[in-house]
């Protein structure tokens, strides 16, 4: 076994290097976390879930009623606006 001295100042000055380094970690992770709460769909998910087709959809989007995200070509909605459109449509039937 191999012993390693140091000065007690660059022992505290690590130490609070790798708390800070510990602090971000866990912030990352918690954010990590976060993102895989929110569940995204695809187009054919939320014309199933509404029933409407694909250009209803479309033209939603186009009229800036239904929050979206784009990866490449494929557009993606979170499932609390989907949810959220569901609500506020039954809502305005009563």
């Amino acid at each position: 076994m191999e012993i390693i001295s140091m000065d007690s100042r660059v022992f505290d000055d690590l130490a609070g290097c790798m708390e800070t380094i510990e602090e971000k970690a866990e912030r990352l992770h918690r954010n990590q976390a976060d993102l895989r709460l929110k569940k995204w769909l695809d187009n054919q998910e939320v014309c199933q879930t509404l029933g409407i087709t694909k250009r209803t959809l479309q033209t939603y989007r186009e009229n800036g009623l239904f929050p979206h995200g784009r990866i490449r070509h494929k557009v993606f909605y979170k499932l609390e606006d989907v949810t959220k459109l569901l609500e506020s449509s039954h809502h305005s039937k009563q």
